[in-house]
C-alpha cells in the first residue's frame, strides 16, 4: 500500500478518535458520535493533509513538485475548513433557530401552519482557527513519525530534503 496515503488516512482516524476525549474534557460527557462527526478539535481534514504534505516533503524533498502539490492541497483544505464550511455551520445554526421561532409564532397564531422539520441541520461543519492549527500540528507530527519509522533509503539524509 502507498505509505503516504496510509499515513494520511491513519492520521485522519487518530484525529477523529481524539475528538472523543477532548469533547469529554469540555462537557464531562462521553459522546462517541464525535468519531464520525465533522467539526471540533482537532480538525481531521487538516491533520490528514498536513501529515501527507509532511511525509511527502521528508520523502521527496521540500523543493519537489510532490511536496508543492501536497502543500497547496493542505492550504486549500485548511482555508476551506475555517471559511466556507464554518460559514455554512453558522447559517445552519441560524436556520435552526429560525425554525423554532416560526414554530412558536404558529402556536400563538392558529391560522398560521408550520410543520417543524424532524431533523435539524448539522451545525458543526467547519472549524475554528485553533482547531485547524491543532489538526495541522497533529498532522506534522504524524507525517514525520511515519517517515521516521520507514527503513532508511541510502543517500537520503537531512540535506536531501532541500534538493
Amino acid at each position: 500500500m502507498n505509505r503516504a496515503f496510509l499515513t494520511a488516512v491513519t492520521t485522519i482516524g487518530i484525529a477523529q478518535l481524539a475528538k472523543v476525549p477532548l469533547a469529554w474534557q469540555q462537557t464531562g460527557r462521553w459522546d462517541w458520535s464525535n468519531v464520525i462527526r465533522t467539526g471540533g478539535m482537532p480538525s481531521s481534514h487538516s491533520a490528514g493533509v498536513t501529515s501527507l504534505a509532511t511525509y511527502v516533503g521528508l520523502k521527496r524533498g521540500i523543493t519537489s513538485l510532490h511536496f508543492a502539490t501536497a502543500s497547496m492541497l493542505s492550504l486549500i483544505v485548511m482555508f476551506d475548513a475555517m471559511g466556507i464550511r464554518r460559514q455554512a455551520g453558522i447559517i445552519a445554526t441560524e436556520v435552526n433557530d429560525l425554525d423554532e421561532t416560526v414554530a412558536k409564532l404558529a402556536e400563538s397564531h392558529p391560522p398560521i401552519v408550520h410543520e417543524k422539520r424532524e431533523k435539524e441541520l448539522e451545525e458543526r461543519l467547519g472549524h475554528l482557527p485553533e482547531e485547524v492549527l491543532g489538526g495541522a500540528l497533529l498532522g506534522i507530527f504524524a507525517g514525520a513519525f511515519s517517515y521516521a519509522l520507514e527503513k532508511p533509503t541510502p543517500g537520503r539524509g537531512l540535506l536531501s530534503w532541500f534538493r
